[in-house]
């Protein structure tokens, strides 16, 4: 069984994905709502939101979209993740996604980590590093 992290951004979906995928790499693929045989049944301000997106990498995924604003950009209980194989990409990853964000934790060496440290990017999202 695999678990994937679906992200419900507030119209924002296309920008942050773009950035994910400039940061921590992989194939990022996305579908407008305009592009979609759904597309007359969605409102016109929604055209251009994002219905699905998908960054892939060969162990994992990424999904998004954009989502009513009710629904959306309330990360408040969950974190992502996240892997590096060596510090020094850890800390490029946790710099880049921690602009316009806040640092919860630095990137520091711990008791079972060569580096562990959590934050808040720009968009709310939750992200955890940890460097075994």
């Amino acid at each position: 069984m695999k678990i994937t992290p679906y992200l419900n951004f507030a119209g924002d979906c296309r920008e942050a994905m773009s950035f994910y995928q400039s940061v921590l790499g992989g194939e990022l693929e996305m579908t407008a709502h305009k592009d979609t045989p759904s597309a007359e049944h969605v409102p016109a301000e929604m055209q251009n939101q994002i219905m699905h997106a998908v960054l892939n990498w060969p162990d994992g995924k990424l999904f998004a979209s954009d989502a009513p604003m009710a629904q959306a950009n309330s990360f408040s209980g969950a974190y992502l993740s996240v892997h590096p194989e060596t510090v020094e990409e850890a800390e490029r990853m946790f710099a880049a996604l921690s602009e316009g964000g806040e640092v919860e934790m630095e990137l520091e060496q711990t008791f079972w980590a060569k580096r562990f440290g959590m934050l808040y990017d720009r968009w709310g999202v939750k992200w955890m590093f940890n460097v075994d």
